[in-house]
């Protein structure tokens, strides 16, 4: 268990595409599983911030999602099956951006299945910032950043200007 690099914008494996877990690797993952843990509370120690982590965001370029809202949840291989056509806009932050806040689109209500870590199916209706999260983080296992998502080409800011958003 480590505190791993969180890959920063900018980086070429940020924007690759990851690899479906197989069953004979969940035993292995589960080192990288802790890890995502461990860096997810070290920045959320450090920034205030952060819900959960994409696997590409410390260079394991597997489509595995860790996140720890009330309790963690490991998602592998997710898949977002059902996107409500009622969308909202936010401004969207990202553990690979810290500093930076773009201005994104998502839709309000999602249904995400995926495995669990013993290999059984899961299923989550998630809505409004849930609904976002996940949407972010598979983003993040297609190789997609929120800022390729951006509304336009005012829809970023740093974070330190918060309070004049709207």
């Amino acid at each position: 268990m480590a505190v791993r690099e969180i890959l920063l914008l900018g980086n070429p494996k940020l924007y690759e595409v990851c690899a479906a877990v197989n069953q004979e690797e969940i035993e292995s993952i589960k080192t990288e599983v802790n890890d995502l843990h461990d860096t997810l509370m070290d920045f959320r120690k450090r920034y205030n911030a952060g819900r959960a982590i994409a696997a590409p965001q410390i260079g394991f370029m597997k489509r595995v999602v860790y996140m720890n809202i009330d309790k963690p949840v490991v998602l592998i291989n997710p898949v977002l099956d059902i996107l409500s056509a009622e969308m909202f806009e936010l401004w969207d932050d990202c553990m690979s951006f810290p500093e930076l806040l773009v201005k994104v689109k998502r839709h309000k209500r999602c249904h995400v299945t995926f495995r669990d870590l013993e290999w059984n199916f899961q299923s989550m209706d998630l809505q409004d910032d849930l609904s976002e999260l996940i949407q972010h983080e598979v983003d993040h296992l297609n190789g997609i950043l929120s800022v390729s998502r951006a509304i336009d080409g005012k829809s970023f800011t740093l974070r330190s200007q918060r309070s004049f958003l709207k």
